[in-house]
């Protein structure tokens, strides 16, 4: 029963996260919602674990984290590197960027994104499907 609510609490803490995106994550989604960066599907705000994943791509099992004035200290950066660690640890692969780098280099956010989708291996389950 408290794995149902703390699930409850993730999905309710992902949906307010979504109503209240930053610019940056606003402009980002906008590149990366219907399968519009070359047919790769992302979801926004996003609960792995006990943590949400600003964008997904499930498939790739690629997480990209937009980062603001927020993580600049050394006690965030920490839980930042904790929260990585896990991501790896669950098989995804996390790539991070700040508000500015989006907001005033779009087309090269999404080329680093468009590369790091491109260079990830096949996840195992896709790879049981063709032998």
């Amino acid at each position: 029963m408290e794995s149902i609510l703390r699930q409850g609490a993730k999905i309710y803490s992902a949906r307010v996260l979504r109503k209240t995106e930053t610019l940056a994550e606003k402009r980002l989604w906008e590149q990366l919602r219907n399968r519009t960066l070359d047919s790769f599907k992302f979801s926004r705000q996003v609960p792995i674990g006990s943590y949400i994943a600003d964008f997904a791509c499930r498939e790739q099992r690629l997480i990209v984290e937009v980062d603001g004035a927020t993580h600049s200290t050394d006690e965030e950066r920490a839980h930042d590197n904790r929260r990585t660690e896990f991501l790896k640890s669950e098989g995804y692969g996390v790539i991070r960027f700040q508000n500015d780098e989006i907001l005033n280099g779009r087309d090269e956010v999404l080329t680093l994104i468009l590369q790091a989708l491109r260079n990830r291996p096949l996840p195992l389950r896709r790879r049981r499907q063709f032998r």
